[in-house]
């Protein structure tokens, strides 16, 4: 029976794309509560310390572990050497904190963090662009996994990878050292089927974020070409369970070829609406009766 871990973001409680929310909100208090609604570890966000030894110490206060954290990678703008060089610090700061996947977006001309323009003006690379980002993260994948860390790339919405079309001509054109984040909310929000991506990748999914959403939500926001961030603001982003998403059946199917790692609960909610421990303790305990549903065990 493989075994899975439950982890979250800080996105419960404030917002790297959008600092108003949650931004008087302490660590301690991100950690503390996370802690007391169960989950084993956390992915970092803008109030976490970035050296090894201040990491390594605050999560250690809460018996946390390192999850993981994203990385903005430019590939349309630096070559895979200049990418290299510039996430050494990232990726040092992972490995010496114990994390063994690094989520990697490439956000050249992303929509996702600008409020004002709508989703549906989302970049779309051209056939240069493609060979150039492929290219570039099989480079730069290569080079973290004889590291010890593996690319796990992240989809999402606002940005060149967005779609499941995207998705599969990403996994198509690369090698191992490119590793896939299976992001529930981003896939289906961008018209695409997780358990599609999960039957055609499962040796290639090395970490899950599992994001629920409010569907008429997302038709609000794509029927009125709202902005990501104002899709969080309405509300579109919720933790498993309490939305639309159906998670069973591509959990279930991880479970069955072996799948071992973290199940992160990722939800960008305004806080002043969702009380943060509220739906952390919601996400926590509909997570696990989702994972133990499909076959997993959890460890504690």
């Amino acid at each position: 029976m493989p075994t899975v871990t439950l982890g979250i973001n800080p996105l419960t409680w404030t917002n790297d794309d959008l600092p108003s929310l949650g931004g008087a909100t302490p660590l301690e208090t991100c950690l503390q509560e996370g802690r007391e609604a169960g989950f084993s570890g956390f992915e970092l966000g803008n109030k976490f310390p970035r050296t090894p030894d201040a990491l390594n110490q605050v999560l250690s206060a809460h018996d946390l572990a390192l999850v993981s954290g994203w990385y903005s990678a430019q590939l349309l703008e630096r070559t895979p050497e200049e990418e290299i060089e510039v996430i050494q610090g990232h990726m040092n700061l992972l490995k010496e904190c114990g994390a063994k996947v690094m989520v990697l977006c490439e956000v050249t001309h992303c929509v996702h963090g600008d409020q004002e323009r709508p989703l549906s003006q989302r970049p779309h690379l051209s056939e240069q662009e493609w060979q150039r980002l492929l290219h570039g993260l099989e480079v730069v994948g290569d080079y973290l996994k004889s590291q010890g860390i593996q690319l796990v790339y992240h989809h999402h919405l606002g940005t060149v990878i967005e779609s499941q079309a995207d998705v599969e001509r990403l996994m198509d054109n690369t090698g191992e050292g490119v590793g896939l984040l299976l992001d529930f909310g981003h896939l289906r929000g961008a018209g695409g089927d997780p358990l599609a991506v999960a039957k055609r990748y499962s040796q290639r999914i090395h970490h899950v974020h599992c994001k629920d959403l409010r569907f008429p939500v997302l038709d609000a926001v794509r029927n009125r070409d709202k902005s990501f961030l104002n899709g969080v603001l309405d509300g579109l982003f919720t933790v498993p369970g309490d939305g639309n998403v159906d998670f069973l059946p591509a959990l279930t199917h991880l479970c069955e070829q072996g799948y071992q790692g973290w199940l992160v609960v990722e939800a960008e909610q305004d806080p002043e609406v969702a009380h943060p421990l509220t739906y952390a303790r919601l996400g926590y305990r509909n997570l696990r009766q989702l994972a133990e549903q499909a076959g997993f065990d959890v460890a504690s």
